[in-house]
Order: C-alpha cells, then structure tokens, then sequence
C-alpha cells in the first residue's frame, strides 16, 4: 500500500532533503513526468473473444460463480481487440458484486528508506545505490498532520508504511499509540504496513484498531525467488494468514511487470484467493533508479487495462485499487481503468515515486460519476 498526499519539504533529523511527511526525496522528482500512454489498439474484436467473454458474463454476472484459473487463462490470451469488451465485463462484474462507490486513500511513508531487504524492485533497500536516502520515524505530529491532509481530500482510509523487514518493539509502541491518535484525531480508517509479524503483533495491532493490514504477495510463488532473496513468499503468505486470523481486513497487494510470465499471474490470482484479502492494490512496475529492475521497459497500456479486467474477473469481490505507476503505465488512459474493473484509488504521492495531484483523480471521479465512500470487504 503505498504516500502522503503533502509535496511540501523539510530537513529530515539528518539534515537531508526529504519530502514531509516522508515519501520521497527530492533527488528524485522529475525521473517520473512521463509521456502520455499511447491510444489502445483499435482492432476488431474476435468471434471467439466473443464467445470466452460471453460465457464468462454468464458465469459471473447469471450463476454467480468464480472463474476457473483456466478460464481465466483463456481470457488473458485474447486479441488486443477484445481488450475492450473483456473490460466492459469486467466494470459490470464490479457494479454487480461490490457496487458503485469507489473508495480514497492516502498513504504516508512513516519510516523511509534503509530497508535491509533485497526486493529487485525497491528504492528502499539499503542494499541497492538508489537516490533513497534513509529517514527516521516520524514523530506523532508528522503523522497526524499528514492524516489531516488525506481528510482534506475526502479519503476515508490512510495507511502507515514503514520501511522494515517486520517490527520491532519501539515500533509497536509507536503504532499501538499512533494508530489509535490517527483514528480518534480524524475518524480515518487506519491501515498499517510494516512488514512482517509474528502472532503476538498481530494480536497487538489489531487491539490497537488497525482496520487493515497490507502486505503484498507482490508476484506469484514460483516467481518470487527471482526478485526477493532475503526473506520466503511463505513467510508473507503466513503474515496474511495472521492478519485475518486477528479480525484485520487484508490488503495483498501485486506488482505487475517484474518479468513474470502470464502464467504465474494468473498463478498468482490463485493464490491471493487463498488468503482471501479485502483489497487488492494493482503496482505496475515504475523501474527506480539503482535497483537492478532500473531497466525494465514500462508496461503498454492496453495490456495495463487487460491485466486489471482480468484481476477483477478472477476476484470479483475484492477492493480492486489504483496503486503505484498508473501514471507512467496509463497516463491520460487512467479513467479506462476505472471501467476496467477498479473501485479504489490510492490519491497523491507514493513512497518514492510521484503520483498526480489529487485534484486530478477527484475531477476524474466526478466525470465519470463515481461516488466516493469507505469500501469493506463484500462477501
């Protein structure tokens, strides 16, 4: 999960240049002012997409039932033409399972930088040479003023996210204080990420009134030995195990992009099915400076738009969100992907990276006719 909504600056402890309240250092600012996307393919749709997305209204939207992976598969593999007529299914299965409000959050990078994890793709990493620089926690005041700033824009969620392999106990100490301030202070739902947990800090975490916790598969089982080395795809899968066995709504999240084949995404559609998470933030990979997935190319944007119908068909009742490099995958296309299946948003920065002004996303909303509200858990 992934920023505040502040792009004001201010020195951190060290002396350095970090953004406040904490996403990104300004080093880094233009790398992602990109270009717009290009305008999708408008080749024609095929007799058989007509057929595979026919049947799979039928199954989802007359026998509400889920998807078979291979199904699925069959789905992903269409035309480019059919990209078109898979997303229209897919914006009609979100109206029909979880409705038409879409919900806002606001994300802040409470403890930036210095990760001693190796995940391929993250700035973060004390491991890699990014312009990252490592932060200090945030005070409670940073917190709550940035919290302050999400209900500014109309969010109803706001996410902590702290740059650890798994909390310590001053960090627990600061979450059992921080969270329930940020709750009493704004009435915001707050969410947490900071890595994983063992039993008894889930335990805690939840007593502390953390309504979800985020922490993403990222990318499938037998993918993910190729981009994080430091720590299992098991050791995350028991960490969400955790989160719901404790009454938290789970937040899993994917990046999309990595080299993964389609294969081990629609694997990994599977997967998050087993941990049954209440939100799904959709990363496409904005490659970061210095990491060694610096170079990847960004992802079209047709196949942005196909990948986000087929997560909504595969997990029709999930919180479907807009997550980090939308605006480098899709660019002026964003809206698209709003009737492609997505119903929630995270608004401004990210934890290294730009987003767009929260503005922007708001008008978006507005003339597409979305309302805004809190989400939970459909089913």
């Amino acid at each position: 999960m992934p920023v505040s909504l502040s792009t004001r600056r201010a020195p951190d402890r060290s002396g350095a240049v970090a953004q406040l309240p904490g996403g990104l250092c300004g080093t880094e600012a233009p790398t992602d002012l990109a270009p717009p996307a290009a305008a999708p393919s408008r080749s024609r749709p095929s007799v058989e997409g007509a057929g595979r997305i026919a049947a799979a209204r039928r199954a989802l939207l007359d026998e509400r039932r889920q998807l078979t992976l291979d199904e699925l598969s069959a789905l992903a593999a269409l035309p480019d033409g059919d990209v078109p007529g898979l997303a229209a299914l897919a914006h009609a299965v979100r109206l029909e399972w979880c409705g038409d409000m879409v919900e806002v959050e606001g994300i802040l990078s409470a403890k930036t930088g210095g990760c001693p994890e190796d995940c391929q793709f993250c700035a973060q990493s004390s491991r890699f040479e990014s312009p990252v620089r490592a932060v200090p926690l945030l005070s409670h005041d940073e917190v709550l003023s940035a919290a302050r700033e999400t209900v500014d824009v109309g969010a109803t969620e706001f996410c902590l996210v702290y740059a650890v392999r798994g909390p310590d106990e001053r960090l627990m100490t600061h979450l059992e204080e921080v969270v329930p301030l940020v709750r009493r202070e704004t009435g915001l739902q707050v969410a947490v990420s900071a890595g994983i947990v063992d039993d008894d800090q889930a335990r805690r975490l939840a007593a502390a009134g953390t309504h979800r916790y985020n922490h993403n598969l990222e990318t499938s089982r037998s993918f993910f030995g190729s981009i994080v080395t430091s720590h299992t795809w098991d050791e995350r899968f028991a960490t969400c195990r955790l989160v719901r066995d404790h009454g938290m709504e789970l937040c899993c999240g994917v990046l999309l992009n990595m080299g993964e084949t389609v294969g081990q995404r629609i694997e990994m559609i599977g997967e998050l099915r087993q941990v049954e998470p209440a939100e799904v933030p959709v990363n496409f990979l904005s490659p970061r400076p210095g990491t060694p997935l610096a170079d990847r190319p960004i992802m079209g944007a047709l196949d942005a738009i196909r990948w986000i119908a087929v997560f909504r068909l595969g997990l029709p009742s999930v919180i479907l969100r807009y997550a980090g490099g939308r605006e480098v995958t899709l660019g002026d296309l964003q809206a698209m992907g709003m009737e492609a299946g997505i119903n929630a948003l995270i608004v401004g920065n990210y934890l290294t990276t730009l987003g767009r002004a929260p503005a922007e996303d708001l008008r978006m909303l507005a003339d597409l006719r979305m309302p805004i509200g809190a989400l939970t858990k459909v089913l």
